[in-house]
């Protein structure tokens, strides 16, 4: 038995130190490489690595192979040996956007390996990413978005956070692992602006909804008194830079826990429970959109870096307005 081929391991760094991706995004290509690399160095390779948020190791421990020469094999890999692992990966019945994910991963690690001159060509030119059905984002309706607003209790300090980060979702557009990365010296009360961290560590700066500015200021004021946080306030009185919304303990709050946080609203609200984070962000686009923001200050306002990206959000807008057409207009049909 020898240890996981150090190429996996290097590449891993490569993406989070170089090309700057998130611990998650990192652990799946690593998941997957660790995956091709079974293939290779086994001839009857056993289940593949599932991966689901709680199955994907926490670290990039190396993880045992059965070849002593598989990253040689890695290396050497042609066209044809690409394409046996994906036929390999048909068995057991991953879904499109699962081998296409897959595909990719494969298609960064070769192209990282030929600029770094390990191999002498790519053998993913000539491998093709499956077709895949799209499918729109959904987005919550104006009304829908102002009775979620109205469930937290605002007399509570932390449930006047909760009112604050969904205001804050809604109002910015920003992913929920920015929205917890968030610090107290990235709001600019005074401009009602946030900077925000964004993928790849790509700064840029948000405006800030009345209406969120206000959740906030009345957080941080129930906030101040609250004996629970007296090492927070303390803290605060020497550093800005501490987290914006914070957990009951006074540390930073999970990406999970917003997430926890908005199923529990979502079942007192009576509403859809399969909405999330992310469906906020959905909907902040889309309302924009219906509401005549153009596409490109969308665009920078959810930090997307092609436009080709933001432009699913035109199609789910002109189909609501297609709804709202056949349900006004006296001869639509």
């Amino acid at each position: 038995m020898s240890v996981q081929p150090p190429v996996i391991d290097q590449f891993i760094n490569y993406l989070r130190f170089e090309r700057h991706f998130s611990q998650y995004t990192a652990r799946c290509y690593g998941a997957d490489l660790r995956q091709y690399a079974e293939y290779l160095g086994q001839d009857q390779p056993s289940e593949p690595v599932a991966l689901g948020l709680t199955s994907i190791p926490s670290s990039f421990e190396p993880v045992a192979t059965q070849e002593p020469d598989v990253q040689q094999k890695m290396i050497g890999a042609d066209t044809a040996s690409v394409r046996q692992f994906l036929t390999h990966l048909d068995s057991f019945g991953y879904s499109p956007a699962t081998t296409a994910r897959k595909i990719a991963t494969l298609r960064s690690f070769y192209k990282w390996m030929l600029k770094l001159e390990m191999v002498v060509s790519n053998p993913m030119v000539l491998i093709r990413t499956p077709k895949q059905t799209k499918t729109l984002p959904k987005a919550m309706t104006v009304d829908q978005v102002d009775k979620l607003l109205g469930i937290p209790n605002c007399q509570d300090t932390l449930g006047s956070r909760d009112r604050a980060i969904l205001e804050t979702l809604y109002s910015t557009g920003v992913r929920v692992s920015e929205l917890v990365a968030l610090c107290r010296n990235d709001l600019d009360q005074g401009e009602q602006t946030m900077r925000v961290r964004g993928k790849g560590k790509k700064e840029r700066i948000v405006p800030l909804g009345s209406h969120a500015l206000a959740a906030i200021r009345h957080y941080m004021v129930m906030l101040e008194p609250d004996p629970r946080f007296k090492a927070l306030r303390e803290q605060s009185l020497t550093d800005q830079n501490i987290p914006l919304f914070i957990n009951k303990n006074g540390g930073r709050l999970s990406s999970r826990s917003v997430r926890r946080k908005l199923d529990k609203y979502l079942k007192m609200a009576d509403l859809d429970i399969s909405i999330s984070p992310h469906t906020l962000r959905h909907s902040f686009a889309t309302h924009l959109l219906d509401n005549g923001a153009d596409l490109r200050s969308v665009q920078e306002l959810l930090g997307h870096q092609s436009l080709s990206t933001t432009q699913i959000y035109t199609h789910l807008s002109s189909m609501r307005m297609r709804v709202a057409y056949d349900h006004a207009h006296p001869r639509a049909s």
